[in-house]
This record gives structure tokens, C-alpha cells and sequence, in this order.
């Protein structure tokens, strides 16, 4: 029997990029890179960390967490 372990349970976040980082200060286009992202609609993976929380913090319009 195979168990599936939550996102949760295993300290990892989905983070998706909704909108363009046009037009933000460079500070939040920084963030969007430092999250690792490459193109708008990409779902990244992360350690669910303080500081990857607190980078999807500076920029909630730019990006949404995943709910799976």
C-alpha cells in the first residue's frame, strides 16, 4: 500500500506567477527572480521557509499559492 504525503507534511509550497512584473519597481521584479521563475503562469516549488513566505509577502499581486 503507497501512502501520499501532503505538501504541508513535507515543508514544501506551490507558488504560481499570475501577473507581469511590468511596470513594478525593480525591487519586486528581483523578488519574482529570486522565487525562480522564468515566465508568467509557471508553478514553482519551494521549502515552505520563513523567508520564501516572506518573499511571496513583498509581492501578493504578482503571485498566488497553489492550494492542492
Amino acid at each position: 500500500m503507497v501512502t501520499k504525503t501532503s505538501k504541508a507534511a513535507s515543508g514544501k509550497i506551490q507558488i504560481k506567477w499570475v501577473r507581469s512584473a511590468i511596470c513594478t519597481p525593480e525591487k519586486h521584479k528581483l523578488v519574482v527572480k529570486g522565487l525562480g521563475f522564468t515566465r508568467l503562469n509557471q508553478i514553482v516549488e519551494r521549502e515552505d521557509t520563513p523567508s520564501i513566505r516572506g518573499m511571496v509577502k513583498a509581492i501578493p499581486r504578482l503571485v498566488r499559492i497553489v492550494e492542492e
